[in-house]
This record gives C-alpha cells, sequence and structure tokens, in this order.
C-alpha cells in the first residue's frame, strides 16, 4: 500500500513524515482509530542541534481538536550532529476516520540559539474510507 511523505525544511533541518492507519489496532465500532507515524529528523546545517521540546496539534475531523507539548520525543532529547539524522516513530488515536497533525520542535543549536523547527501538516486517513 502507498504511503505519502510529507516533508518540510525550517533553519536547516528537513522533518519528513509516512502515517500509517493501523487497522489491527482499530475499532471503527467504538471509534477508535489508530495511526503510526514514523519521522526523519535529518540535519542539513553545519552544527549540531538537540531536540529539546515538541508540540502537536491534532486535528480530529469529528470536530475534536488538541494539542500536546512536551519534552523530547519518545522519551528522548536526541542530539543530531551535521549530516545525520533521528528517526522515531509514534501514534495517535482519533474519533474519526481521518485528521490532521502538524506541529514543531524547539531545538537548540551548538552556539545555544534556540529555534522552532516545523513538522508540515500531514494527513491521517484510513484505507476504509476507499
Amino acid at each position: 500500500m502507498y504511503r505519502p511523505k510529507f516533508v518540510q525544511v525550517s533553519h536547516d533541518i528537513s522533518v519528513s513524515v509516512k502515517p500509517m492507519y493501523l487497522e489491527e489496532e482499530s475499532n471503527p465500532l467504538i471509534s477508535k482509530h489508530v495511526f503510526a507515524y514514523f519521522i526523519t529528523i535529518e540535519n542539513i546545517a553545519d552544527q549540531k542541534v538537540q531536540l529539546l521540546k515538541r508540540h502537536w496539534q491534532i486535528h480530529d475531523s469529528s470536530g475534536k481538536d488538541h494539542q500536546i507539548e512536551g519534552e523530547g520525543v519518545v522519551g528522548k532529547q536526541p542530539m543530531i550532529e551535521p549530516g545525520s539524522n533521528h528517526q522515531y516513530n509514534s501514534f495517535c488515536v482519533l474519533d474519526s476516520y481521518q485528521g490532521s497533525m502538524s506541529g514543531y520542535y524547539i531545538m537548540e543549536r551548538a552556539d545555544g540559539e534556540e529555534i522552532s523547527v516545523q513538522v508540515p501538516e500531514f494527513i491521517l486517513v484510513s484505507h476504509l474510507l476507499n
């Protein structure tokens, strides 16, 4: 099955996202739709960066929107060297068959400057709609 890839570059940091519907984990009868997302953060700058915080905006087509903020990603605050990347995956649960996520990471450069790195808006849609 084809999975789209969403990419955005800001402050010489590339963030790419591949979302996927998890049919085995979902239960449409009780409005539980589980989506995984696989993220690659690539440092194309000339200095290392550390991911400090994350901020997510989650939109559910049922009308429920919420925000999530926290330290790092999946319990880590990775240091990403120039030319390197950090990959991780996580998930979210929606009430409806479709929605979207977007957000940003707060990162600190080696020189101490904090930057806001945008995560592209990515679409969460169940293949059950097709």
